[in-house]
């Protein structure tokens, strides 16, 4: 009998960039995998042996109860033929509506909540739609996973998952072996901050560049970096022409996009994430595997990556001035003591954070709810 398993997320994207690992150690395991996520650029590289792809239309940032029930009917489609041992989703719309349609065929289901986005950060009438859906999609799933202990929490105390099936999972993992230190000639020049991810708001990358005026203000000789896409459909993204004024100003350095950011990294004497809240944040997960040191905001996600004072320093959340301390204090270091957070960071990657830990936890979630079949 074929054992499958469908892997959901809100864009192939997602998948060729962070769930890569996770598939060829299931298809390792013998099972099949199929993907469902919205097309994208990326799509061309999923199709592998054992592993094919389902292009599914979704409204990734939108609201409108039309197209999400469409969405629904789409999943409820698919799934009805595929009929795998389980359905795996990742972020919002695949953790909600594939869950329902799965529970509507008697699927199992284990989902992954990697942060809690815009609608917990800025509560409003969809935060309160949003946990109506999260609890009709959870009541009936065999595992939840979430990213770090306060959003388990979170869902924990408000019923909207039942706390004998929700763990935390370290994030997605880094892979340590990939995301190493690099033996590179000391690079001459200022010292460089580095901020890598998704170009919105919530980021905290108007903090970033704010701590940056301040610090030039203060005749620091210093260098702001920025990576990230830039018009993602999201109604939290920064526009292209803000981004623009703030390279006009000189306060940062935009450097688009890129598939590999390890040469970024390398180049970074410190990587910065100021966000509002996260799941585990990749950024920093590869940062800190790089052995470089880190600045991220106390918050649920990102303090869970940072030993305050031993792998990084963490500043207070939408606080730009207190941003632009913990970097002059960054800066002030020594060099050795810097290469020294940075070691202590990878260490803790390794511990903590490996991809390999991740991933034995799914097989072990996955074996449980297919041998149930």
């Amino acid at each position: 009998m074929t054992r499958s398993v469908v892997i959901s997320i809100n864009s192939a994207w997602n998948i060729v960039n962070f769930r890569a690992s996770l598939i060829d150690a299931l298809i390792a395991h013998g099972y099949d995998i199929v993907v469902v996520a919205a097309p994208d650029a990326y799509a061309a590289q999923i199709p592998r042996k054992s592993c094919r792809f389902i292009p599914i239309a979704m409204d990734n940032g939108g609201t409108n109860p039309f197209l999400d029930g469409k969405l629904l009917v789409d999943y409820y489609r698919v799934l009805s033929q595929v009929r795998p041992q389980c359905f795996l989703g990742y972020t919002v719309k695949p953790n909600v509506y594939g869950s329902l349609a799965s529970h509507l065929l008697g699927i199992p289901t284990i989902s992954n909540v990697a942060g809690l986005g815009t609608a917990f950060i800025s509560p409003s009438w969809i935060t309160f739609v949003s946990k109506a859906l999260y609890r009709m999609a959870f009541s009936r799933a065999s595992r939840v996973f979430f990213q770090n202990n306060d959003d388990l929490e979170y869902f924990v105390s408000r019923h909207l998952v039942n706390a004998a099936i929700a763990s935390r999972i370290p994030g997605s993992g880094v892979d340590t072996d990939r995301f190493a230190p690099r033996a590179t000639p000391r690079r001459v020049g200022r010292f460089r901050f580095l901020l890598l991810g998704r170009l919105l708001w919530e980021k905290g990358i108007r903090e970033y560049v704010e701590a940056a005026r301040i610090m030039k203000e203060n005749n620091q000789d210093v260098e702001f970096y920025l990576l990230g896409f830039l018009d993602v459909a999201n109604r939290a993204a920064i526009p292209r022409s803000q981004v623009e004024h703030w390279e006009a100003e000189g306060l940062i350095t935009y450097a688009g996009s890129a598939d590999d950011v390890i040469p970024f990294i390398v180049e970074a004497d410190c990587v910065v994430l100021p966000s509002y809240r996260e799941g585990a944040p990749r950024a920093l997960l590869e940062a800190a595997s790089m052995a470089k040191p880190i600045i991220t905001t106390d918050v649920p996600g990102c303090r869970d990556v940072v030993d305050d004072g031993v792998t990084g320093f963490l500043a207070q959340v939408r606080d730009p001035v207190d941003l632009a301390r913990k970097m002059e204090s960054m800066l002030a270091l020594p060099e050795e003591e810097r290469l020294w957070m940075g070691q202590r960071g990878r260490e803790k990657m390794q511990q903590e954070f490996d991809e390999q830990i991740v991933i034995q936890q799914y097989l072990a979630a996955i074996d449980s709810v297919s041998r149930r079949q």
